[in-house]
């Protein structure tokens, strides 16, 4: 089986995307939420290994990837992005599913456990919880407002390497990852390959709500939570305190890793294929 690429409209008439895995109709959806600057194809290793068992959705967030971009920056706050999840969900016919989220993709999984519980099966965070570090949260929002322009792919790579926190991955890995960040543009030049304006909405944001009632609201679902051992977004305290607050809750960190896991370690996908095999 081959993925394909689905387009449909959110309430507001933007343009998403997503890449739709099919598989078997008698088990529960996978629904992948790609962190802040990532996109749908992040998840298409964890799409190959279920190939065939699970039917896997991968949303590109709006402003990323091929999901159309705003007309206003705010378009893309928290709310919207709520919004945008329950649409793909209503339009890609996954009213219930496992929720894999990545950071932002983390937050928006844990808040629709608030506002929609009976939709989700079972979750997993990616390094992220419901405390998140302004020293991270701050480089974040310097990276996402930036546009470097590189030259080549291979100067997008070294740029990735100076940039971002520790990651363990090996040249080929390290292309793939780099080509799903930045995309060559009509001058040459590799951009990124999402609206670099979602940093204003993250600063019109403001601070981010309480989320540990969010977390709390994920009560009634199985739940894995994989940590970057170096991540400075996810810190050791807030990680216990989860744990302590759900004893059920499968925890792995992922060594000699910053924020956040590609989900293609070892670790990661031994961790994420038990847990959702698990899972009916």
């Amino acid at each position: 089986m081959s993925s394909r690429r689905v387009s449909f409209t959110a309430r507001d008439g933007l343009m998403l995307s997503a890449l739709d895995h099919p598989g078997p109709e008698g088990r529960t959806p996978i629904l992948c939420l790609p962190g802040l600057t990532r996109t749908a194809e992040d998840f298409d290793a964890l799409a190959e290994r279920h190939e065939g068992r699970r039917r896997i959705l991968a949303l590109d967030h709006a402003g990323h990837g091929e999901s159309g971009r705003a007309a206003s920056p705010a378009r893309y706050g928290i709310e919207h992005s709520l919004r945008d999840v329950l649409d793909a969900m209503a339009a890609l016919h996954g009213h219930r599913a496992v929720i894999v989220g990545t950071s932002f993709g983390g937050i928006l999984a844990m808040i629709l456990g608030i506002l929609r519980p009976t939709a989700i099966a079972g979750v997993v965070l990616n390094d992220v919880g419901p405390v998140l570090e302004p020293v991270a949260l701050d480089h974040v929002q310097n990276f996402v407002a930036r546009d470097p322009a590189l030259p080549s792919l291979d100067a997008a790579v070294d740029h990735l390497k100076q940039t971002l926190p520790p990651m363990v991955m090996d040249p080929e890995a390290w292309r793939r990852f780099t080509a799903g960040t930045y995309r060559p543009g009509p001058d040459g030049a590799w951009h990124p390959r999402w609206d670099i304006r979602i940093a204003e909405a993250m600063r019109g944001d403001g601070k981010l709500p309480d989320l540990w009632p969010a977390f709390g609201a994920l009560a009634h679902a199985p739940l894995l939570l994989l940590r970057g051992a170096l991540s400075e977004l996810l810190s050791e305290d807030t990680a216990e305190r989860m744990q302590e607050a759900r004893p059920d809750m499968r925890f792995v960190e992922i060594a000699a890793t910053g924020h956040c896991p590609t989900l293609e370690e070892p670790a990661s996908v031994a961790a994420l294929d038990t847990f959702l095999d698990r899972i009916a």
